[in-house]
């Protein structure tokens, strides 16, 4: 019977290596993007922010002679009518949201769970009023407005924006419906729950991540509009982009910068209430 070799460095004392973690290069470029972007985007609203407390502010000043709140008194005054411009922008847009999230959710399942011979054909006519400049699709849609009585009202402001936002509500979700295995809803269905059960406990959460996309950018696209509204409402429908560019052309550069912070305060809370309910449901 052989005798167990034995390693006379076993009893040897083991030196305690420490390794140091370098920084990576991707770390340090996703730190130095994460600073431009900032940078990028602290920048234009601190000068902005700046010229609307400035009442005087001439070159080659850094800062504003004089600073006032000038600017943010007459914004929030009945004369400017900033206020009734604010309601209206957000009537149009949150009724154009509902209607065209009610009118992509049944088109977009048939996009993504059949098919057909002119599906391509059909998503083709979805990117058509995206494709075309928008004066053309515009006039195009005023001609026809003109026939029924639409213009000057804000019905038609409505309608009009509805040709911008459905295609893009409808493509999203239809990556949303691609994304759900049809057999969760008949499996469901198998086991006794209705049509409205179906589509509360199977459907909706499986698909709310790309409706909120969905609804968020029919908000911002139908809030954003100046030339479709300038032209469908005729001027009797005013908007905050309409009052903005007023202003804007008017001169006062202060009372402009006041006033698009209130045009950007909408769209940014939406835009972070997306975010943080696509952070929620991941």
């Amino acid at each position: 019977m052989g005798v167990p070799a034995i390693d006379p460095r076993a009893d040897r004392p083991r030196k305690t290596v420490y390794t140091v973690k370098k920084q990576t290069p991707t770390k340090v470029s996703e730190a130095l993007a994460i600073i431009a972007i900032t940078g990028l985007t602290a920048t234009p609203l601190a000068l902005l922010a700046a010229r609307s407390l400035a009442q005087s502010w001439y070159w080659p000043s850094l800062t504003p002679q004089v600073w006032s709140v000038r600017a943010w008194k007459y914004v929030f005054s009945p004369t400017a009518e900033v206020l009734p411009a604010l309601a209206t922008s957000l009537s149009v847009a949150m009724v154009v949201t509902l209607f065209a999230v009610i009118v992509a959710l049944p088109a977009a399942r048939v996009l993504a769970w059949e098919e057909f011979r002119a599906k391509r054909a059909v998503i083709f006519a979805l990117l058509l009023p995206v494709l075309t400049p928008p004066l053309a699709s515009t006039m195009g849609v005023h001609a026809l407005f003109l026939r029924y009585g639409l213009t000057d009202t804000m019905m038609g402001v409505a309608l009009s924006h509805l040709t911008l936002t459905v295609p893009y509500a409808t493509l999203m979700l239809t990556g949303s419906f691609s994304r759900l295995d049809p057999d969760y809803e008949a499996q469901a269905r198998s086991l006794g729950a209705k049509t409205i059960d179906v589509w509360r406990s199977v459907t909706f959460p499986a698909i709310a991540p790309g409706l909120a996309v969905a609804a968020s950018f029919a908000f911002l696209i139908s809030w954003s509009q100046y030339l479709t509204t300038l032209l469908i409402g005729g001027a009797r429908v005013v908007t905050l982009p309409l009052t903005l560019v007023a202003f804007q052309r008017g001169g006062d550069e202060a009372i402009a910068a006041a006033l698009s912070f209130v045009y950007l305060a909408p769209a940014a809370a939406v835009a972070f209430s997306v975010a943080r309910f696509l952070k929620e449901n991941r």
